[in-house]
C-alpha cells in the first residue's frame, strides 16, 4: 500500500458518535482502565456530540482515510471554578500513536480553551499512561496533589493543571 494517508482533524459531528464510542472504549480497555470510576462508564461516551455541544465546549476528532480513530476535547470543569476547563477524553487508536497527533490535539484544545476565556486547564489521568503524562508535562502541565471539581472519575489518581493566561 503506497497510497498516502489523509489525516483530518475537525470538530465532532453527530454522525461520529457510534464510531467514537467504540474507539474510546477499545482504548480504555487496552490501557487497563478500570470500568468503574473512570471515563469508561461516562454516559456521554455514547453521545459525545451532545456532550460537547455548548459554547465553551469543543471536541475534536482525528480521521485517517475517512475513519474516526480518536479525539480530544475541552469542557468546563464540572462543579469547578468557571475559569477552569478540563481536557477530556484524549484517546487515540494505537495506529495513530507516536505520530505527533496528541501534540496537535492538545494545541487545538488549549487554543480553544484560551479563546473561550478559561484561565486554567485541568487533566485527570492514570498512572500507567506514561506517554500521555510526558506529553502533558512537555505542554506545561504540572502535577497537583488532589482532584478538582466533580468529574466522577474516582479511579483516576493522577491530576495535573496548566495555567493558560
Amino acid at each position: 500500500k503506497s497510497k498516502s494517508s489523509t489525516m483530518l482533524i475537525r470538530p465532532i459531528n453527530e454522525s461520529d458518535n457510534k464510531k467514537l464510542a467504540i474507539i474510546l472504549r477499545e482504548v480504555l480497555i487496552e490501557m487497563n482502565i478500570p470500568k468503574v470510576g473512570s471515563a469508561y462508564e461516562d454516559p456521554e461516551i455514547d453521545n459525545m456530540y451532545k456532550s460537547y455541544n455548548s459554547t465553551r465546549s469543543r471536541y475534536f476528532v482525528v480521521e485517517e482515510n475517512n475513519e474516526v480513530l480518536g479525539g480530544a476535547g475541552i469542557n468546563p470543569l464540572r462543579d469547578g471554578d468557571t475559569d477552569v476547563c478540563e481536557l477530556q477524553k484524549m484517546y487515540f487508536h494505537k495506529s495513530l500513536r507516536g505520530r505527533g497527533i496528541g501534540n496537535k490535539m492538545i494545541e487545538l484544545c488549549l487554543d480553544f480553551a484560551i479563546k473561550s476565556n478559561f484561565k486554567k486547564c485541568y487533566i485527570e489521568t492514570m498512572p500507567n499512561m506514561i506517554n500521555a503524562q510526558k506529553l502533558y508535562l512537555k505542554k506545561g502541565f504540572k502535577y497537583i496533589d488532589g482532584p478538582l471539581g466533580n468529574t466522577g472519575h474516582t479511579a483516576c489518581p493522577v491530576w495535573m493543571i496548566k495555567t493558560l493566561v
